[in-house]
């Protein structure tokens, strides 16, 4: 029955976590400065290196900007199915009502075992039958 118990609970939360994860989305920022990776970032923008197209841009002369940035986006399931039991066919709907009902009906429990004689105190012995009456076991 612990074993049981234990099968249940662990199957449970497999599949909660399947649900979870399959679900889940997240963006995956990378910032290059030239060709070097300088920061990765889940869920948050990835920091940058300090060099910044304002930084050298001037009123004299523009510089070419070294650094740029990757955005990768995971998309989660969204077109998850929901659906209740109203949206069975009428044979469906009977076919389950019927299964259910005789599952819930097969594990019922035994009646309980009436001992007539379980509160019963015999009477207390005066003298020993067998020697009185004179029968012996050979």
């Amino acid at each position: 029955m612990m074993i049981k118990a234990i099968l249940h609970k662990t199957f449970s939360v497999t599949l909660s976590c399947l649900v979870l994860f399959s679900t889940l989305s997240f963006t995956v920022e990378k910032h290059y400065c030239g060709n070097h990776l300088v920061d990765v970032a889940i869920f948050t923008k990835a920091e940058n290196c300090g060099m910044d197209l304002e930084a050298f841009s001037t009123a004299n002369f523009e510089k070419k900007h070294c650094c740029k940035d990757e955005i990768q986006v995971v998309k989660g399931q969204d077109k998850l199915k929901k659906s209740s039991f109203e949206d069975l066919q009428l044979e469906q709907q009977l076919f389950l009502s019927a299964f259910i009902c005789s599952f819930l009906n097969l594990y019922e429990g035994l009646p309980e075992q009436v001992i007539p004689h379980k509160n019963y105190s015999p009477p207390n012995l005066v003298a020993d039958i067998h020697v009185l009456d004179q029968v012996f076991l050979i």
